[in-house]
């Protein structure tokens, strides 16, 4: 496998010490061969690099090599039969989006919630999921036709997806999956994307339920709140840590990357590098130097920011451009959940909610009222059954006001930010194809003078901030929003919302 794929000599490096160590743990890729997992034997490692030093491919190599030795994959929608003595991995990310990522480079990656919670499913579900997973005849199910499963089956060859199968039968995920329960029995083998997100609780639980981890995360981003800078991987002896210093795309003459890593010069400062960013995008239209926001960009890409004052009183200026009235929203206005405010004793209901990919930090537009009070329809970005009805307390905080105007709100359920704009912490696991850097406040964050682990903050913000975009970079350096060329609406989400099954407010 790994003569197929085109290492550097890091690279090359990496992946030789990962498969002595996987080697150790019965899992020779080399030859193909797998043993019985040995008790009491565990791993923790880490590949850390920078953006653009092949993290990513290091992992897709790793994941198709572990799979054409007959690794099991596990993922979020279905586990298969537990044989014994097999071996599994599990490819997982903080966020849906990051876990989208993943997916969309063909490794079928999944949130740590949907891992750390597994789905009761409904017996007439599993028979679908053996038949499409290879392990059992093609059933009959009462209620879908032929046809429906025909489709089933032509979608899981082209994407192997089951909860994506079964809605191209028809069904949705609230008429299989009956309820959530924590993960009891432990796993195997897992890669966790985006590690430098992790915080110490996170990483405990991945410990309990694998054995065998490998952490691929950025040292130069921002660390979890609360861990004065250091990242779980940080504490990891140098044996462990796997570094990839070569910058690969920037082979591919990538601006957004070049001036990311020109951060890394301790004798650059702000003003340089602003003439630096001027400089790229007077000769390369993938970096924008912008005077204005750009408010038609904010529907679907936030505006990143430093200061939550900033983030107000831009998403406050985008809804006036919008023209969204002051007590209610309007579909396609984007969200970002702030997490689930239900009692205790609604444990199951929070699981639920979480498991469609209602977890704090999950990128959400708005598509309309519910048909009960206090739900919304919405559809979860990077979810891969992103559209539901649920719950929810939406807040839309205004400029000197110190309490959050809510125009929709069920007694407990999903909370919600407006997603506009958002800080560049929150933003840290995503990514889009524009992305827009509200300069101002990281000239303040400059002349405030802060480090985090050494590194002046600004730094560390703007890296962050403008390696979160995929093709091209708006540096906006005034506080002004250009009007929008078109009005918000929620023709790019085609898929039709689920059954309002996720109530709240219930039993």
């Amino acid at each position: 496998m790994q003569s197929a794929l085109t290492l550097s000599d890091d690279q090359a490096e990496a992946w030789d010490r990962l498969a002595l160590e996987l080697e150790g743990q019965g899992v020779d890729l080399a030859e193909g061969v797998l043993t019985p997992q040995a008790e009491g034997k565990s791993m923790v490692m880490a590949v850390v690099g920078k953006a653009g030093s092949g993290k990513t491919l290091l992992l897709s190599g790793l994941y198709k090599a572990l799979k054409g030795a007959g690794v099991d994959i596990v993922s979020a929608d279905w586990e298969g039969r537990r044989r014994k003595d097999r071996r599994t991995l599990a490819i997982l990310a903080p966020t849906n989006k990051a876990a989208s990522v993943l997916r969309l480079r063909g490794v079928p990656a999944t949130t740590i919630h949907r891992i750390l919670y597994t789905p009761v499913y409904d017996p007439q579900y599993e028979k679908i999921a053996e038949w499409l997973s290879g392990q059992a005849e093609r059933p009959t199910v009462e209620g879908l036709t032929d046809q429906a499963l025909d489709r089933a089956h032509a979608f899981y060859q082209q994407v192997a997806s089951i909860p994506g199968a079964l809605a191209a039968a028809g069904l949705r995920g609230s008429d299989f999956i009956t309820g959530w329960k924590r993960r009891e029995e432990p796993l195997d083998m897992g890669f966790v994307d985006e590690a430098s997100m992790l915080d110490e609780r996170q990483f405990n639980d991945l410990r309990e339920i694998f054995p065998r981890l490998v952490l691929f995360g950025d040292p130069a981003q921002l660390a979890p709140v609360g861990q004065s800078g250091e990242m779980v991987f940080d504490r990891l002896g140098d044996s462990r840590k796997l570094i990839l210093h070569r910058i690969h795309r920037q082979s591919e003459d990538n601006p957004i990357l070049d001036l990311a890593h020109a951060l890394a010069d301790d004798r650059l400062g702000f003003e340089d590098f602003e003439a630096m960013i001027r400089d790229r995008a007077a000769r390369d239209d993938r970096v924008v130097w912008a005077e204005r926001v750009d408010a038609d960009l904010m529907a679907r890409s936030p505006v990143l920011v430093w200061r939550n004052v900033t983030r107000i009183k831009l998403i406050t200026a985008f809804r006036a451009a919008q023209g969204a009235p002051v007590d209610d929203l309007i579909p396609g206005e984007p969200l970002i959940c702030d997490g689930i405010e239900l009692p205790l004793k609604h444990r199951k209901k929070r699981i639920d909610l979480e498991a469609r990919g209602l977890i704090k930090g999950a990128q959400v537009i708005y598509l309309g009222p519910g048909s009960r009070p206090g739900f919304a329809k919405l559809h979860v970005l990077g979810a891969e059954d992103p559209q539901l009805s649920a719950a929810s307390i939406i807040k839309i905080e205004r400029p000197e006001e110190e309490e959050p105007f809510i125009p929709h709100a069920a007694t407990m359920g999903a909370a919600f930010l407006h997603g506009a704009a958002v800080t560049i912490h929150k933003a840290q696991g995503s990514q889009w194809p524009e992305v827009q850097v509200f300069a101002p406040d990281l000239w303040a964050a400059a002349q405030a003078g802060r480090s985090e682990a050494g590194v002046p903050l600004w730094k560390r913000l703007a890296y962050v901030a403008i390696t979160r975009a995929e093709t091209r970079l708006h540096w906006v350096v005034r506080n002004r929003l250009a009007l929008p060329k078109r009005a918000l609406g929620t023709e790019d989400l085609k898929q039709a919302p689920a059954p309002l099954a996720l109530a709240a407010d219930e039993g």
